[in-house]
């Protein structure tokens, strides 16, 4: 799978996860580093990536957007360090792989997963 980190997740987590079989790249490595969360949704959804953040914006952004891609996963864990992240990502993968590659938002929280199928109303 292909994914686009947002600025506020690790570069490091990038590298993991490409060690992992999956291609990745940092809105700091695209000179996207000052771009707006729609730019880089629109970047995303042009090279069928998953954008990976801790901002909840994308969440509402995509809810509003009646679109089916890009999907996107939001952190919500007190600790955000990289190797976390990636244990996080990986011990959840047999249930968000799927939903990811079909378009969804998914929400990584200490205690529970959530998976949100898109194209999402504005209410969910």
């Amino acid at each position: 799978m292909k994914f686009l980190l947002n600025m506020n997740v690790p570069r490091k987590l990038g590298r993991l996860m490409e060690a992992d079989g999956h291609k990745c790249r940092h809105v700091g490595e695209i000179a996207m580093e000052r771009a707006s969360d729609q730019s880089i949704l629109a970047e995303a959804k042009q090279s069928g990536e998953c954008v990976l953040t801790h901002d909840l914006d994308y969440g509402r952004l995509m809810a509003f957007s009646g679109e089916s891609s890009p999907s996107v996963v939001i952190f919500r864990l007190r600790q955000t360090d990289a190797d976390i992240l990636f244990r996080q990502i990986t011990s959840n993968w047999p249930e968000i792989s799927e939903p990811l590659q079909l378009g969804a938002v998914v929400l990584l929280e200490e205690a529970a997963t959530r998976i949100r199928r898109l194209p999402l109303s504005p209410d969910a």
